[in-house]
């Protein structure tokens, strides 16, 4: 072998080395992490740091990378074919074509690349520093490249302050999130724990508050030992305090102000004022975010409030302990009787029989339902709203791929239906 063969096939591997480079480079900055190269950076790597603004200015790293691989692949490819010819004169080229693309399929593309996938992170960081070198390098030409590519695009109107509607930050992190969980890395109830902190900002108070039909109000004229007996039979700690009109809130007691003039006056009911001890009541819109209603909680170190529409009517309350719930799923519940899986029950058919006062969400979340819950908050309140008219018991609706059969009806309220998800209700079909 003459040293010139020798010197051009060593410089044949050095380039396809520099083509695997790229190509791992290129792989795996635009699959790394940018939450774990900020968490690095923040803990002082400078080569996270170096991925970081690599991938804040990703078209020109992109540039950077296709024109050096393609001039490589091209320069090798041509030298490769030189040698080819050089040993078989009349087959080379055909030799040169078919060898080169073997090799520069394997080992400057499917290989490298498919590392870059396995060890992202490590590449990253490890081709930092010297992609770095080639985008300062190759920076004036690749320029020039896009200076030229987006005068092209200008002729179809593209412009260049246009791109394409990219996802928000939230939707970014549930899109992770759900992945995670699909992969089985997150568990359900941490799904759904990070899921309701990201839809604090979406949901309104209307969406999870207690109506006001459900509401346990006092009368504030009632004799103080009917009063006292009501709230030591129920399982709440703050009551709405009325006059003449149960919606007419005037105040708000808390139990424990009760017990502590009690305990003053050594169990005497005589001289209690009920509305003097009652606070005064909070109102808020009921378009608020449950963010917005979390930070005010905070702010004012509440942790109850009334919620009113538009028109200053009263709609529910809203409390802490239902935010949080929103969060972490079901707590210990301070005002509900019951909870959403207690109004839930699985029949021997695969059907569920399901209380009409049931959320959407907490439907959703209790069986991995994806049940639509931007025009009705409540079960009852999606069939009401898809049927278009208040069924009667015995009424069976499609929609949604689920069918709803109306179990039970009171006046104009539907009190339980029976909900046959999609996947039992093809068994029937087949069966």
């Amino acid at each position: 072998m003459t040293l010139d063969l020798t010197l051009s096939l060593l410089a044949i591997a050095a380039l396809l080395a520099m083509s695997a480079f790229f190509s791992a480079s290129e792989t795996a900055l635009t699959a790394v992490s940018k939450a774990r190269m900020h968490h690095l950076a923040n803990e002082g790597s400078a080569a996270a740091k170096q991925v970081n603004r690599l991938i804040g200015e990703r078209e020109r790293m992109i540039g950077a990378v296709l024109l050096g691989n393609t001039f490589i692949n091209i320069f090798a490819s041509a030298l490769a074919t030189s040698v080819a010819i050089s040993i078989f004169p009349e087959d080379g080229v055909v030799i040169a074509t078919i060898g080169m693309t073997i090799t520069i399929l394997i080992f400057s593309e499917v290989l490298p690349k498919t590392l870059a996938i396995a060890r992202t992170d490590r590449i990253a960081l490890g081709v930092a520093y010297p992609l770095r070198l080639a985008i300062v390098l190759l920076g004036p030409v690749v320029g020039a490249v896009q200076f030229v590519v987006w005068r092209l695009l200008k002729l179809f109107g593209l412009r260049e302050s246009v791109g394409e509607p990219v996802l928000t930050a939230h939707e970014e992190i549930r899109g992770a999130i759900d992945l995670h969980h699909q992969e089985g890395t997150v568990e359900r109830e941490h799904r759904d724990m990070l899921g309701g902190i990201l839809d604090l900002a979406e949901l309104r108070v209307a969406d999870i508050m207690i109506h006001r039909k459900n509401m346990e109000v006092i009368d504030g004229g009632d004799p103080v030992e009917e009063i006292v007996e009501r709230i030591i039979a129920s399982s709440h700690t703050r009551f709405p305090v009325y006059r003449d009109d149960p919606e007419n809130i005037v105040g708000v007691l808390n139990a424990k102000d009760l017990l502590r003039t009690l305990i003053q006056q050594r169990g005497s009911l005589k001289n209690i004022d009920i509305m003097a001890l009652a606070t005064q009541p909070w109102f808020v819109p009921d378009t608020t975010t449950l963010q917005e209603q979390l930070d005010a909680f905070r702010e004012r170190r509440g942790h109850f409030a009334l919620v009113v529409d538009e028109y200053g009517v009263l709609q529910g309350l809203v409390t802490l302990e239902d935010i949080l719930e929103e969060i972490f799923g079901g707590l210990a519940e301070e005002h509900k009787q019951s909870s959403s899986s207690d109004g839930i029950r699985k029949q021997a058919d695969g059907s569920y029989n399901i209380d009409g006062w049931i959320s959407i969400r907490d439907l959703n979340r209790e069986l991995e339902w994806s049940l639509p819950d931007e025009e009705a908050t409540t079960i009852a309140g999606l069939v009401i709203h898809e049927a278009r008219v208040i069924p009667e018991v015995g009424h069976v609706f499609s929609f949604y791929g689920f069918k709803f059969e109306v179990l039970r009806r009171q006046r104009n309220q539907i009190m339980a239906l029976r909900i046959t998800p999609p996947r039992q209700m093809d068994e029937d079909r087949s069966g």
